[in-house]
């Protein structure tokens, strides 16, 4: 799950970057302040980002994982997504038994 974590934040906060300077939001520079701040990302951009993490947990996630309407900070994307990532990877694991 660290892995997953790294990965999803990384990507994140890119998408974060992206939309900041679009909208002319200033990112505080220390990452721990950065994963904070309140930047609106959609949930459609979310969605793309998840790709990531396909070659990581071994299949693609589904859609559903990612909160309609999307996310005012990566920290709120992540205590959102991380739960439910989680969970269907231990699920796609029990079935692979």
């Amino acid at each position: 799950m660290k892995e997953v974590l790294d990965a999803l934040t990384h990507e994140l906060m890119d998408v974060a970057q992206s939309e900041a300077q679009v909208r002319g939001i200033t990112l505080p520079s220390a990452p721990a302040d950065a994963v904070k701040a309140a930047v609106p990302m959609d949930s459609l951009t979310i969605v793309d980002a998840l790709c990531v993490l396909d070659a990581i947990v071994g299949f693609q996630l589904k859609e559903s994982i990612v909160q309609m309407g999307g996310y005012n900070s990566v920290e709120a994307a992540l205590k959102n997504m991380i739960p439910k990532i989680e969970k269907a990877w231990l699920r796609k694991q029990g079935a692979k038994k």
